[in-house]
């Protein structure tokens, strides 16, 4: 029999930010990636080391050390110095999709500008592996995968195998079941006679768990500085042990040669990998810190859904296409994605560094929208004083409502399109009077020329229910401060406890629940939303009930206020309620409730809308809890449907595990808490019942009989690190000594969700994939008016009056596809739109006027190949010519 090999892989695993700050990390990558390139350098046989997969951290390097640029050029040109595919080392579960594909698409980029890019899928530590990511690896030219955590030896044994991803995409992948410490944490001795009890110790364990001739021995650990002299180690091992070969390697060599040996040999495992038997994958880390989830997925949907197809609008109109300002934008979300940052499993100095970085994305990403839009609308010619240009990011025609603020002289006003001149129906939400402040900004270009000056300024924000607005585009409405809207543009006070839109009437309960009648099918579904109230006993890695808990429902709270208004535009019902909890821990196991937990209920049924909208206002002035609400679907349930990467996955209500984690001693209770990206759902053939959101990212389905969707708001805690916890036995995840009353997020926090129902198709035959994005995706407007330019925004130079009042760039049937992105190429001046199936049983065929355009992978450049149909979860990115 052949003698096993053994490759020892040098690596550090570089968390940016963890306990500790980025600038302290820095501070060390600094010393430690100089004495890497001086031992490669210096010693030929140390051939080579994994700088952690992170490109980011190369850029951190070179900002201050640039002359070293050439030195670590030709380390990775050499395959000696391996960085990438990664720009940080990404969670896969609660990030969008598009922020996973343009991680790696930076990622690589630069690293190929230096030299190499690492060609494997390597993920030494996020918590968990999306169940796409074969096909993403795939598509980027990837065909291997290292990672930690997931997969239980009781479910599959082998650590050598072929994962196969939802898709049916195929890697060749190798799981360190040990952990990418393994070697490092406890290190190779120096003492010759030592070194025979750690090789059948340490290379005994991962000898025995191979299940090939070739053996993965990953050695080192967090911010792990190089042992120099590995390669006499090595030399020592050959010398000591005679029943396997050693050597150093790196993991692109390693699959290399163990594929030529053992391709045919290895095993199948498929889909989604989250199991927690040997390594945590803290399945609750989805809803830690609340606030800056919420943050992550305001800004991700405001890039993706928003910002760059209008981009794409403005380019084709002959603005330039910022690559430089969107790259920056999306690097400082990567950042913020790397697995311990965007947990929120840090120290609270930590977090608010995050929290600044997701402050900048976001006032770069909302003022490039901004001028973008601006310079488009000055453009355009008109004859009017008082102009909204509305863009629709979305590739096909929109009618519904979108909101819209406006600086007007008057509150009783008409609204038209400028083209065809039909009035529009809209409703003031708000008013606010600024005449002095904003006319004191005015600047006039040029002083010869008169602009209207109006007598009175009001700032105004409405909803407007917009028809005929074109994909792709932009359409000009105006403002007729002479003329009265011809509806009702105010909201009228209403003493029934009901709201009604062509679709749906919701019905507020005396024990503040809702019915809701599906008007398609007359079916009414009772008692919904109750909000449950539990304890925390968990730390910054996962939720965990106290030993002794207090649950509190909403239905037992105290009403407080009603308020119902009625608009042909939209109807709102708000309301508010206490609800008496306990303050802490302490009370909750002596079941005594001290505090009233206020409330406070907005729901939003607009003109003809599809999804019922709620926004929830909680002044949270309690400790260590968990806040969720929960909606009945009536619908029996093994299996729930939510949406993972590129297209819905099916996971079932109860996992089979539960039933023997303490025989086998999981290092983590397998709970049936899981991630979603935006919507979660559960259906029968004739009916479907969906929750959709904005905020956090997690769902359970309760119930005796598993029908209710239990989506999470938030949760609090004390500590970074907490031991022996019911969910989590044994040592702390964390730092225990870690305070984190940030955390505990006191203060006002607001969430958003929705709900879509349909009682007559079920998931087959409903985009839930186009539902959830039209609810997330903002339908930006901006209004031209010259006595707006000036100080308060700037004042711009005079542009070339040579644009339409209306204009659409691309438009196509969206009812069976999902759309991921609109954005331009990197690499050329085409643009790029990506699609994927939405649907979880049935093919789809590529809309009709995109099949004929060419397709290209998530490189970008190398062209695929794509007959015309989208497969359950499959994706594809078309070309656009300019």
């Amino acid at each position: 029999m052949a003698k096993k090999t053994v490759h020892l892989v040098p690596h550090t695993h570089w968390d940016r930010e963890w306990y500790f700050n980025t600038s302290r990390s820095t501070i060390y990558l600094i010393k430690q990636v100089k004495e890497v390139l001086e031992i490669l350098e210096e010693n030929s046989d140390f051939s080579s080391f994994v700088l952690d997969a992170q490109t980011s951290l190369v850029e951190d390097y070179l900002e201050y050390h640039p002359e070293d640029k050439s030195r670590i050029e030709n380390l990775v040109r050499n395959k000696r110095l391996f960085i990438g595919p990664w720009y940080t080392q990404t969670d896969q579960l609660v990030i969008s999709q598009e922020s996973i594909v343009r991680n790696l698409l930076y990622g690589i980029n630069k690293a190929e500008e230096l030299g190499h890019s690492f060609n494997v899928g390597y993920v030494p530590d996020a918590f968990g592996q999306g169940g796409n990511m074969p096909q993403i690896y795939k598509s980027f030219g990837i065909d291997t995968a290292i990672f930690w955590r997931g997969v239980a030896d009781t479910t599959f044994e082998d650590t050598q195998f072929i994962w196969e991803g939802t898709d049916g995409s195929k890697v060749y992948s190798t799981i360190m079941r040990n952990g990418y410490h393994f070697g490092g944490e406890y290190g190779i001795p120096e003492n010759n006679s030592k070194k025979k009890d750690y090789i059948d110790d340490f290379i005994g364990k991962l000898d025995k768990e191979s299940n090939t001739n070739h053996v993965y021995f990953p050695y080192g650990h967090d911010q792990a500085p190089v042992r120099e002299n590995l390669p006499e180690l090595i030399s020592d091992f050959n010398r000591i042990d005679s029943e396997r070969e050693y050597k150093l390697n790196n993991p692109e060599d390693y699959f290399l040669e163990m594929l030529e040996s053992s391709k045919n040999e290895l095993n199948i495992f498929k889909g989604e990998l989250t199991q927690a038997k040997h390594s945590r994958v803290h399945k609750t880390i989805f809803s830690t810190r609340a606030d800056m989830k919420q943050l992550n997925n305001e800004i991700e949907n405001f890039i993706v859904n928003v910002l760059e197809p209008i981009l794409v609008v403005a380019d084709s109109l002959g603005l330039e296409y910022p690559h430089t300002i969107l790259e920056k934008i999306w690097k400082l979300m990567f950042e913020n994605a790397a697995h311990d940052s965007i947990g929120g499993c840090n120290s609270d100095s930590t977090n608010r560094d995050i929290l600044y970085r997701y402050k900048v994305a976001g006032d770069l990403a909302t003022n490039l929208l901004e001028i973008t839009m601006r310079t488009i609308s000055n453009k355009i010619k008109y004859d009017n004083n008082l102009n909204i240009i509305s863009f629709n990011p979305l590739p096909y025609n929109y009618e519904g409502v979108i909101e819209v603020e406006a600086y007007v002289p008057n509150l009783e006003y008409a609204l038209y399109d400028i083209n065809s001149g039909e009035e529009y129906e809209y409703v003031i939400e708000e008013s606010q009077e600024l005449t002095e402040y904003v006319l004191k900004q005015t600047i006039k270009i040029d002083s010869s020329k008169d602009i209207y000056i109006p007598e009175k300024v009001y700032l105004i924000k409405m909803k407007v229910y917009m028809k005929d607005l074109k994909g792709l585009g932009y359409k000009s409405l105006y403002i007729d401060s002479n003329k009265k809207n011809s509806q009702l543009n105010k909201y009228k006070i209403d003493d029934n406890q009901f709201i009604e839109n062509s679709k749906y009437l919701i019905e507020l309960n005396d024990d503040n629940t809702i019915d809701i009648t599906d008007k398609s099918s007359d079916r009414i579904y009772k008692n919904q939303m109750v909000f449950i109230n539990s304890g925390d006993d968990g730390d910054s890695y996962n939720f965990s009930p106290p030993q002794k808990d207090m649950h509190v429902k909403s239905i037992n709270a105290e009403r407080t206020e009603i308020n119902v208004y009625k608009n042909p535009v939209n109807e709102k019902l708000i309301y508010s309620f206490d609800m008496r909890v306990p303050y802490d821990l302490d009370e909750r196991a002596n079941n005594s409730a001290s505090k009233n937990l206020p409330v406070t209920v907005t729901i939003d049924l607009e003109k003809e809308s599809e999804t019922i909208n709620f926004n929830v206002e909680i002044d949270n002035n309690i400790l260590s809890h968990k806040l969720s609400v929960q909606f009945d679907s009536g619908i029996a349930s093994k299996f729930s449907f939510a949406d993972h990467l590129f297209g819905p996955i099916k996971r079932p209500t109860r996992l089979d595990e539960m039933d023997i984690w303490e025989e086998e001693n999981w290092d983590e209770t397998p709970i049936s808490i899981e991630p979603m990206q935006s919507y979660v759902a559960l259906s029968e053939e004739s009916a479907l019942f969906s929750v959709l959101t904005e905020g956090v990212r997690e769902y359970e389905i309760v119930g005796e009989d598993f029908s209710t969707i239990q989506l999470t708001l938030f949760r609090t805690f004390s500590h970074m690190g907490r031991e022996n916890l019911l969910y989590r036995p044994g040592r702390a995840s964390g730092e225990t000594i870690v305070e984190t009353p940030d955390a505990q997020l006191l203060g006002k926090i607001e969430c958003s969700f929705a709900v879509y129902i349909n009682s007559c198709k079920g998931l087959r035959n409903v985009n839930l994939a186009k539902i959830s994005k039209e609810y997330l995706t903002i339908l930006p407007s901006y209004q031209n008016s010259d006595f707006l330019n000036g100080r308060m925004i700037f004042s711009q130079k005079r542009e070339e009056k040579a644009l339409k009042d209306n204009y659409n760039l691309l438009e196509f049937d969206s009812k069976n596809i999902g759309v991921s992105a609109i954005k331009k190429s990197e690499n050329n001046e085409n643009y790029l739109v990506r699609l994927y199936n939405p649907f979880f049983d049935k093919e789809v065929r590529i809309p009709k006027e995109l099949k004929n355009n060419e397709t290209v992978e998530l490189d970008e450049h190398t062209n695929s190949k794509i007959n015309n149909k989208l497969k359950h979860n499959q994706f594809c990115t078309i070309k656009i010519d300019k």
